[in-house]
């Protein structure tokens, strides 16, 4: 009896000693990343000052951990992921990831060593999920929580120490959800819909989005409600109908009676939210078919609008469409970013949300109200269907990246790559933005494209100095429609023609447009004017159409950037800025399923920028590749091309820690920890 008296003591201490010490460890400010891009604000900032200005230049890869798909990959050579886009969380210490198979793990946060991993299995369907297949960007953390709505379609609640399901959730830990969703009352098939972001939780509440086919305009694809359930049961608590049912406010916008037959309009992205509100905030993608409208005449509310709705029961407190019976797959990509900001002495509680067409739309958070006045103006009109009269455009921010394909916007370095631009250009129908998509010549020719001016890669916000970093990408896409050989009249966009070829009719790589091809844009959000803009990257100066051509031209000293994503990661004295490699596409299945990329061993794309927050001048770049040695046979190969969002945590030995997920596809999925190195 003593003994266990003594022993039950020694239990308590020990207890009351571990849990001073995790409350002493939580004391420091940004010592967890518990939410996707850092908060339910999603600023992609932290406080911590560890590695800074002084330092930074120690900074160097102490671990790598490879993610668990390659075994199974390994295993299976017929299944394929996409990049490694995912985002882990930090609590106290200890990381918590997802995989692109929707498989999630546990690592320790000093060593980058495995902890525990789950797997839903969800590959062993047998079809791949929607759009780009195997594809994942988070986990969500609540109360020794991990949720994750899987490519499958389930939603999965796990205990973070074990990491094995929660019975008392759902049915054994899982919630199907399909089983509460329906089109037009037939059920969904399960290859049409996924989850590929993290859930986002308030008041109690499991707010999910969803990843749907959007490119097909037919009555079978889901549509995009936005659903919220019980944290505790699992239990469905409201349904958000982006596309509204009859009776329902904006089914008007619906013209004659289109919205029972269509889909999408769903939100793929990332949501944010404002728990003393609560009030969560949903960037709403377009309805199907994503470049032609004439099966869904209107305006089409919900359709690419930011939505604010009550996290408790899902009541709509504002809206704000911003593009009108859309054309140009305009999807709200990113996460709206939420700041306490003051404008002419005005305190302001307000979200921003980044655009495709390179716009940061701004409002009051709590009535909707825009920040600067926001105009609608005239647009051209399609000559094959009804599209909007007119688009919102803000007068503050000013846009962060080039829009329209013009003359004037054509590549300029010479003479001679100037023409050659222009006569690839003069192939296609060409114009300013929201030029509608075309069946005359090979198509309408626009910029931004479908992967920019921003993307799913978002903006941060730097609180204290009031600042949104976006990054974005300069480069025009093609929406080509044709007529149908049916239905005399209508017509139908055709995918597998929307690449840009030259003159030869082959693909073209020559970039059209003058450069920069991609930029990190500084936007003082007291007077929503830029304080600066950098190219992103070097560039291909070395390409040999540019290498001699520069010389004598700004861009011999100048970076010129490179067209792709880059992901930013802010804290008090640094900004820390990754950017995806080329993707040079040497195997495709069809459905997007089994992209294979040609590695790029250029090393200013494998480097992690550090960059002023200030000034936008380039302090450092810290090597990823370091002592990676070469692949074993049969291996994938390293990257340190980084394809998602970095974030930055202190590990149980407070050290400041950022952590890089790279490779993916046919490269290897890993995630980089870097740490400064006395």
């Amino acid at each position: 009896m003593i003994h266990s008296i003594i022993l039950a003591i020694f239990i308590t201490l020990c207890s009351t000693v571990h849990a001073h010490s995790e409350q002493k460890f939580l004391g420091t400010a940004g010592a967890n990343w518990s939410e996707y891009s850092s908060d339910l604000a999603r600023t992609k900032y932290s406080p911590l000052n560890l590695i800074n200005k002084s330092n930074v230049k120690k900074a160097k890869v102490v671990w790598r951990w490879t993610s668990p798909d390659m075994e199974i990959l390994k295993n299976n050579p017929n299944l394929f992921t996409m990049y490694n886009e995912t985002t882990p969380l930090a609590i106290d210490g200890y990381l918590y990831v997802s995989t692109q198979l929707g498989q999630v793990a546990k690592i320790n946060g000093t060593t980058g060593k495995t902890i525990w991993v789950y797997n839903p299995e969800s590959y062993k369907n047998k079809e791949y999920p929607p759009n780009l297949g195997f594809v994942h960007r988070g986990v969500t953390y609540s109360e020794n929580r991990i949720f994750i709505g899987t490519p499958d379609a389930y939603l999965i609640a796990l205990d973070a120490t074990t990491g094995r399901p929660i019975e008392s959730f759902g049915q054994n830990g899982k919630i199907d959800l399909l089983d509460s969703l329906s089109r037009n009352g037939a059920s969904i098939q399960r290859w049409l819909y996924s989850v590929s972001s993290p859930v986002t939780i308030c008041k109690g509440t499991i707010i999910v989005g969803s990843s749907i086919t959007d490119v097909v305009h037919d009555q079978t694809i889901p549509p995009g409600d936005v659903r919220g359930f019980d944290i505790n049961t699992g239990k469905l608590k409201w349904t958000f109908h982006t596309i509204p049912a009859a009776g329902e406010k904006g089914y008007n916008t619906w013209e004659p009676g289109s919205a029972e037959k269509t889909g999408n309009a769903n939100v793929w992205s990332v949501m944010s939210a404002d728990t003393q509100l609560g009030y969560v905030y949903l960037p709403v993608s377009t309805p199907s078919n994503d470049y032609y409208g004439a099966d869904r005449k209107g305006d089409g509310l919900y359709g690419e609008s930011l939505v604010c709705l009550s996290c408790i029961n899902g009541e709509v407190k504002w809206h704000y469409q911003i593009v009108h019976h859309g054309l140009w797959d305009y999807d709200l990509p990113a996460s709206p970013n939420l700041m306490d900001i003051k404008v002419n002495g005005k305190k302001i509680k307000a979200v921003v949300q980044v655009t495709k067409q390179a716009y940061a739309f701004a409002f009051d958070r709590v009535t909707g109200e825009p920040i600067w006045p926001i105009e609608e103006q005239p647009v051209l009109q399609s000559k094959v269907e009804a599209s909007s009269l007119t688009q919102p455009v803000p007068t503050l921010p000013k846009p962060f990246d080039t829009q329209g394909v013009t003359d004037d916007n054509l590549l300029n370095i010479t003479p001679e790559l100037k023409a050659q631009a222009k006569a690839i250009a003069d192939q296609y129908v060409t114009g300013p933005l929201y030029t509608p998509p075309s069946a005359d010549k090979k198509g309408l020719l626009f910029l931004p494209g479908t992967i920019g001016g921003a993307s799913w890669a978002g903006a941060a916000f730097h609180p204290l100095k009031q600042m949104l970093y976006v990054s974005s990408v300069t480069k025009p896409m093609v929406a080509t429609l044709e007529p149908s050989k049916t239905e005399p009249g209508k017509y139908f966009y055709n995918m597998f023609k929307s690449i840009i070829t030259g003159t030869d009719g082959k693909p073209t790589t020559l970039p059209l447009i003058k450069p920069p091809f991609g930029r990190l844009t500084a936007i003082d959000m007291r007077t929503g004017l830029q304080a600066w803009q950098i190219p992103m990257g070097k560039g291909p100066k070395q390409d040999p159409r540019f290498k001699d051509a520069i010389i004598g031209t700004e861009w011999e000293k100048k970076d010129m950037g490179w067209d792709r994503r880059a992901f930013v990661l802010a804290t008090k004295e640094l900004l820390f800025v990754g950017q995806a490699g080329a993707a040079s596409i040497v195997g495709l299945t069809p459905r997007m399923h089994g992209l294979k990329v040609a590695v790029n061993e250029n090393p200013d794309e494998q480097n992690l920028k550090v960059i002023d927050p200030d000034s936008g001048q380039l302090l450092h770049e810290i090597p990823l590749m370091d002592g990676v040695a070469a692949p074993v046979a049969g291996e994938a190969k390293s990257s340190g091309n980084i394809y998602g969002a970095p974030m930055t945590f202190m590990n149980r030995k407070k050290k400041q820690v950022i952590v890089l997920p790279v490779g993916g596809a046919n490269l290897k999925a890993e995630f980089i920890g870097i740490e400064v190195v006395d």
